[in-house]
């Protein structure tokens, strides 16, 4: 059966994808190059948004044990995360391994195909979509699809193919990563700064194991971590700490350097690009593996709303648009945080001020947002409502008809729009009704803030199957516009009547 998506790369962004697109009823394949997991973790976590998004699959459970960090920060300068109103603590110590362990299980569950061993080399677009060249177990091999999506890291071959440029910046400095046991090490969970410009961090991975990472102005960057030995890291441990780590062994490490690039399209046609093919960072508190998986839940479902015919004109293009901009503010950060954070005393001035403005809850919000993934605001056309274009909270409830209580999360498992009616007058709903194909629409009224709901004053609500505020009344608009928009053209005609106020 021919695939509607190919999705090139099977980390965790490229996975998530998959999961969202069979949801979403699509036919998809997933291509990796390796012929198992690494099994090997750069990022220790995610953030708050993403454990958010996890969740409104089900699939944050399926991740076992694992701990929230308690500490924020923002190139070192430390955040009190406990001053704001809403948490922003992301998962701490969780390796990326056990990521995509859950989510490969996820998908063998929904019947994706993960084919490994096949690595991408070209790809053209025809008449009916998209053909994909691989150089796989049996030689050469070619696969078509409607769509192909790039989640293949940040030396991307099908960004390179599709000839799309990635500008940024060129590596200036070497850093080492490294799995280590056999010593205890002091934990250093946020990074500790070493005079000179340079940085360390360590956390523990529990049964004696510790990630160590060394920034290190005097190591310079190296294509690749093959020649890679563990009396380098050892030795420039201890030039940075004073520690010797040599009797220590790594079941794993790596080099890497602090070059960065940005896609300048995130959509060529019938090409995608998602995670770190996008946006290809150093490895900096998991941002780069958060980000991606945004872009997955962002783009998943709007390819399955273009496969299943029903996507508005524009629908495709709104990817780039919304997902791109975040990732100029990713590279952004990224350097500012390095600037912070690996720089020497001439840059103390800069973060004393910091330290003070961050003092201030509305800076704090701000900055712990940008980290978190909170803050992160869709431009959903006219409206007035302070949560409209924002994520609605997960754990806020709704208290249906028969008395029984359910979360937000938990109405976003199918991966479905959803449009939450709670006036009672039954106009909206008749509305919702032409999309209910596509929408699922619960009535039923919010539990008061003390016991979970919401604190801005909401009535009814229209939800994206990312979790994004659509539409809301009061100040959101015109419902049939919003339905319109973001689900296509209703099934039949229905009598709407205006809807602005309902």
């Amino acid at each position: 059966m021919k695939a509607g998506v190919i999705v090139v790369g099977a980390g965790p962004v490229g996975l998530m994808l998959a999961g969202e697109l069979r949801l979403g009823g699509v036919n998809v394949v997933v291509y990796d190059k390796l012929s198992v997991p690494t099994g090997e973790s750069r990022a220790l976590g995610f953030t708050k948004r993403v454990a958010e998004v996890f969740d409104q699959r089900g699939l944050l459970t399926r991740l076992g044990d694992f701990n929230w960090g308690r500490k924020g920060h923002f190139g070192g300068v430390p955040i009190d995360l406990d001053m704001l109103e809403e948490s922003h603590h992301g998962v701490l110590g969780l390796p990326q391994s056990r990521t995509e362990e859950m989510l490969g299980s996820w998908l063998t569950e929904l019947g994706v195909p993960v084919r490994r061993g096949y690595e991408a080399v070209d790809l053209r677009e025809t008449a009916e979509g998209v053909a994909a060249v691989f150089d796989g177990p049996d030689g050469r091999h070619e696969d078509t699809a409607e769509y192909l999506v790039g989640c293949d890291g940040g030396q991307s071959t099908i960004r390179t193919v599709a000839g799309i440029e990635a500008p940024g910046w060129e590596a200036t400095r070497g850093m080492y990563m490294a799995d280590i046991t056999g010593v205890e090490v002091r934990q250093r969970p946020i990074g500790e700064r070493v005079p000179g410009g340079n940085m360390v961090l360590s956390v523990s991975l529990g049964d004696g194991f510790y990630r160590i990472l060394i920034h290190d102005k005097s190591l310079r960057p190296r294509p690749d971590s093959d020649a890679l030995t563990f009396t380098e890291v050892a030795d420039a441990w201890q030039r940075m700490t004073g520690e010797s780590l040599h009797r220590a062994r790594a079941r794993w490490m790596c080099a890497f350097s602090n070059a960065a690039r940005l896609a300048a399209e995130y959509r060529r046609g019938r090409v995608f690009l998602a995670g770190d093919a996008a946006h290809d960072l150093p490895p900096l508190a998991g941002w780069g593996l958060s980000v991606g998986i945004q872009d997955a839940v962002n783009l998943g479902w709007k390819l399955a709303a273009a496969i299943n015919g029903w996507a508005a004109d524009g629908l495709l293009d709104s990817y780039h648009h919304e997902r791109h901009p975040l990732g100029q503010q990713l590279l952004r950060n990224t350097q500012a945080a390095s600037m912070l954070y690996l720089t020497g005393d001439e840059m103390e001035p800069l973060r004393s001020v910091m330290r003070e403005l961050v003092a201030h809850r509305d800076t704090a919000g701000h900055l712990a947002g940008m980290v978190s993934g909170l803050s992160v605001r869709y431009d959903m056309g006219t409206g007035e409502h302070p949560l409209l274009g924002l994520r609605m909270p997960p754990d806020r409830e709704l208290e249906l008809p028969g008395g029984s209580r359910i979360r937000v999360a938990e109405l976003l498992h199918p991966a479905r729009g959803v449009f939450i009616s709670t006036d009672g007058s039954g106009e909206a709903d008749h509305l919702a009704a032409g999309w209910s194909d596509r929408v699922n629409t619960v009535t039923g009224s919010w539990v008061p803030a003390e016991a979970g709901g919401p604190r801005t004053a909401l009535n009814s609500a229209l939800i994206r199957p990312d979790g994004y505020v659509a539409w809301t009344a009061p100040g959101g608009g015109d419902l049939s516009d919003a339905l319109g928009r973001w689900f296509g053209s209703a099934r039949a005609v229905v009598n709407a009547g205006s809807a602005a106020g309902a």
